[in-house]
């Protein structure tokens, strides 16, 4: 089998497993690195200098003199994990095998960002992976390989990214080898859904608890950007109130009530009223004193 040759452009913690993968077969060659242009990534600049392989910080993907510096190095694949520039048409044909990329999102579904906060958002059972090619559009390429996994009640966002971390790094490699292989049987996400759907991306403001939700969606909300994400925030009298996790309670009777109070001291933390009936929230963070009685999102 002939070493196949790959530039691969990525960055931060999804991108050290899948390196790891490569970097330890020996039919496989990473001829570059190409992290993002504001990246802070340590541990794959530290891959690069142990590997002995070239790192180029600050490339423009789509400039001339990045295109002609590609060609030196003549890859037989581009691939791209947790990388942020979009590449156009002349430097996705420059390799024979184009450009893949890994997406933690269950194609042509969650197109898009912040993928792993919007699946539990929209109380999904299931989140998928999928490696794809690169295409003009956003997360539009024929699909090469797709993996789903389980969405549970005990999950939140950090389960879901260590899950994330483990999978994508397996599927990108797998998806590699049955390139190198000349096994790919690529699949237009067209033929699974028309129209498909994008995921923007969630920004300041966008972690703001909304009481007037049924329990439901706020027990999403809240585990959807749980530790490390920025944790669910409401107020009271002014004073900021992080809250990091809450929990369903069973067979509560669907009520009216004053949403966001206060309803009972627990051992963990409180109940509080939400539109329908009400959930317990904990792990809460306040430099305030906060009491049964107390309304919270003001």
């Amino acid at each position: 089998m002939d070493k196949l040759k790959i530039g691969y452009f990525a960055d931060g913690s999804w991108s050290h497993m899948a390196f790891e993968k490569i970097v330890k077969d020996d039919t496989i060659k990473i001829q570059f690195i190409v992290p993002r242009t504001d990246s802070t990534d340590k541990t794959l600049l530290n891959y690069a200098k142990k590997y002995n392989i070239p790192y180029f910080k600050g490339i423009k993907v789509n400039s001339d003199e990045f295109y002609d510096l590609a060609k030196t190095f003549e890859c037989d694949l581009f691939v791209s994990m947790s990388f942020n520039q979009i590449f156009k048409e002349r430097i996705i044909n420059l390799p024979k095998h184009k450009i893949i990329n890994c997406h933690a999102g269950k194609l042509p579904f969650y197109r898009g960002r912040n993928i792993l906060n919007w699946a539990l958002i929209n109380d999904e059972v299931q989140f998928g992976i999928t490696v794809h090619y690169v295409d003009l559009g956003i997360d539009t390429g024929d699909i090469i390989l797709q993996r789903v996994f389980p969405i549970t009640d005990e999950d939140n966002y950090s389960t879901l990214l260590e899950k994330s971390y483990l999978e994508c790094s397996s599927i990108l490699y797998d998806a590699i080898k049955t390139i190198q292989r000349f096994e790919v049987k690529a699949i237009k996400q067209s033929t699974i859904h028309p129209i498909g759907f994008y995921c923007g991306k969630r920004g300041y403001g966008d972690e703001i608890i909304n009481w007037n939700q049924t329990s439901r969606e706020i027990f999403n909300f809240i585990r959807s950007i749980s530790k490390p994400g920025p944790i669910a925030t409401t107020f009271f009298k002014g004073a900021e109130i992080r809250i990091n996790k809450s929990k369903i309670v069973n067979d509560v009777p669907k009520y009216k009530g004053t949403v966001g109070q206060l309803l009972a001291k627990t051992e963990k933390g409180f109940l509080i009223k939400t539109n329908d009936s009400f959930i317990e929230i904990y792990e809460i963070e306040t430099k305030i004193k906060i009491s049964v009685g107390d309304k919270l999102g003001l």
